[in-house]
């Protein structure tokens, strides 16, 4: 019953997810032109404490969410594969589960501030691409929540789905964050260098670890192996009997 009920929610959800994307989307390609005129007139955004401290939150709620506990949730569930006990297995499995549920409430903080505070009108690439992130964003947990009993035919494609809308939702979020300060930078003149350098340091290491996982592991095992070969050798050695230096018998010729 529980199995129909969660077949029951994810169309209902994922239905009116791509409804509100689809309706968005058609609301502002049909003044997409008005918009895009007095966008490229935009007065420089005025700051005033309140709004660059709403703004420094979505940003940090942002990052935090897609940016950080996202990408290690990835990794998480990246090293239980490679984990032969159960136990690490459960607690890593776990841990994953809270970093990607923290980044889903963070990611939906984020989008609330941003509706309540901030001007919505789609006209430029950093809102768009957030509207569409926030509906994958929910998405995702429900297309895990569905996950097949192990042995099930569905097993391999329901992991294929989620492991590519995982990674996508990393990929299309980080590269939001960068957007999103670019854009901070053209309206406001501030100078974003030093969070720009923090956060491709922090996405350049968290990228290095997810493509040395695998490499790392083959290293393992071949050190393994080879230390396998080593011992079944010397146990071999050990084992070839022994011959006397000279093992002829002598004659004695009698006169």
């Amino acid at each position: 019953m529980l199995l129909l009920g969660r077949k029951r929610l994810v169309p209902a959800v994922s239905g009116f997810v791509i409804l509100s994307l689809a309706s968005s989307t058609h609301g502002a390609s049909d003044s997409l032109e008005g918009l895009n005129q007095s966008y490229k007139m935009v007065q420089p955004l005025e700051l005033t404490p309140k709004l660059s401290l709403q703004l420094k939150l979505h940003a940090f709620l942002l990052w935090s969410s897609v940016g950080f506990l996202m990408p290690i949730g990835v990794l998480l569930i990246r090293f239980s594969t490679n984990v032969k006990s159960a136990k690490a297995v459960r607690v890593l499995f776990y841990c994953h589960v809270a970093a990607q549920v923290t980044g889903v409430a963070l990611a939906t903080a984020a989008a609330a501030l941003s509706i309540t505070n901030f001007e919505n009108a789609f006209n430029n690439t950093h809102q768009r691409i957030g509207l569409a992130l926030y509906g994958l964003v929910w998405l995702q947990p429900l297309i895990g929540f569905l996950r097949p009993d192990r042995g099930v035919k569905a097993r391999s494609v329901w992991y294929l789905a989620h492991w590519l809308l995982g990674v996508a939702v990393c990929v299309v979020g980080v590269a939001n964050v960068y957007i999103g300060l670019h854009t901070y930078r053209e309206r406001t003149g501030r100078s974003v260098g030093l969070w720009t350098a923090l956060l491709t340091a922090e996405v350049s290491a968290v990228a290095l670890v997810y493509l040395l996982q695998d490499r790392w592991n083959h290293i393992v095992r071949q050190e393994e192996a080879a230390a396998g070969d080593e011992r079944r050798s010397e146990t071999e050695t050990s084992e070839e009997p022994s011959y006397p230096a000279n093992d002829h018998k002598e004659v004695a010729v009698m006169p």
